[in-house]
C-alpha cells in the first residue's frame, strides 16, 4: 500500500492518475474510489487515462469505501486507488512540538494504522506556481518520501511540473533527465540547449515558461536532445 498525503492542491490526485495510466499502458486493470465525488473525466483523459476502462466508484460512506477496497484487493484489480482517506485521516498544521515560534509541522488525525501499514509513504507540498507570460498555467510540487519498505529511498526528494488540466509537464521532465545525464548544460539562470545536434548552435532558455513554450513549439528540439550524446557535452565550452 502506498499512501500520498499533503495539504489541498499538491498534486496528490494527478499522481494517482499517472500511475493509473501508466498501469494501464501495461495493461493492468484500475479501479478509482471518488470518495469525494470530485473525479473530473476530462482531466483525467487529458492525463492519458483510459476513463472508458477505468472501473469508477463514488460511495456515500467510509464504510462503503473499505468494503469496495476489500472486495477488489486481493482480485483481478491491479491498482486501487481512493482519492481520497479524508473520512479517516485529515492533514493539518500545527505548532511544533519545541514551540519554537513560526516552526510548524504537517501532522495526520486519526490515528496511525495508515502510515504504519503503508509499504511507501510519500508527501506532496506545493511550491510555486508556473507562469506563462502573465497567466499561470501551473503549480511546481515537491514529492518526498517519508517511508519505505521496499527500497532505500527514504527521505529523497523529487521536484514535478504540473500543468493545469494536463498533469505532468513533459518538457520540464525531458530538461531535467537531459540535464542529470550531461545531454544539456544547466546554468542559474537557464538551460543550454542544442536543437541540431553539432556543437555550434547552442540556444539558451531562461525560466520555466520559456523552456516549455520553446519545447512545444519546436518540434524537433525533443528528439534531438534525446539523441544528443554526453560527450559532445564534455568536449563543448559555453561562451
Amino acid at each position: 500500500m502506498v499512501e500520498l498525503f499533503g495539504k489541498e492542491a499538491s498534486g496528490k490526485t494527478t499522481l494517482a492518475l499517472h500511475v493509473v495510466k501508466e498501469a494501464q499502458k501495461k495493461g493492468g486493470c484500475c479501479a478509482y474510489i471518488d470518495a469525494e465525488n470530485a473525479f473530473n473525466p476530462s482531466v483525467a483523459e487529458a492525463i492519458g487515462v483510459n476513463v472508458e476502462k477505468l472501473l469508477i466508484a463514488q460511495p456515500d460512506s467510509a464504510e462503503n469505501s473499505l468494503s469496495i477496497v476489500n472486495t477488489l484487493v486481493g482480485g483481478s484489480i491491479d491498482v486501487v486507488v481512493v482519492d481520497s482517506v479524508c473520512f479517516f485521516r485529515n492533514v493539518r498544521t500545527k505548532l511544533s512540538s519545541n514551540q519554537t515560534p513560526g516552526i510548524f509541522k504537517e501532522v495526520a488525525c486519526g490515528g496511525n494504522a495508515l502510515g504504519f501499514y503503508a509499504a511507501v509513504r510519500m508527501r506532496t507540498s506545493r511550491r510555486e506556481l508556473r507562469y506563462n507570460e502573465a497567466q499561470a498555467t501551473g503549480i511546481g510540487i515537491s514529492v518526498q518520501i517519508i517511508k519505505n519498505k521496499l527500497a532505500p529511498a527514504t527521505l529523497k526528494e523529487a521536484g514535478i511540473d504540473i500543468r493545469f488540466g494536463k498533469g505532468i509537464c513533459y518538457e520540464s521532465e525531458i530538461l531535467e533527465l537531459a540535464s542529470s545525464l550531461g545531454v544539456i548544460m544547466k546554468d542559474d539562470s537557464g538551460y543550454w540547449i542544442n536543437a541540431c545536434c553539432n556543437l555550434t548552435n547552442f540556444k539558451h532558455i531562461e525560466g520555466h515558461s520559456l523552456k516549455q513554450r520553446y519545447f512545444s513549439t519546436t518540434s524537433r528540439v525533443i528528439p534531438s536532445t534525446l539523441n544528443f550524446h554526453e560527450p559532445h557535452c564534455t568536449e563543448y565550452s559555453m561562451p
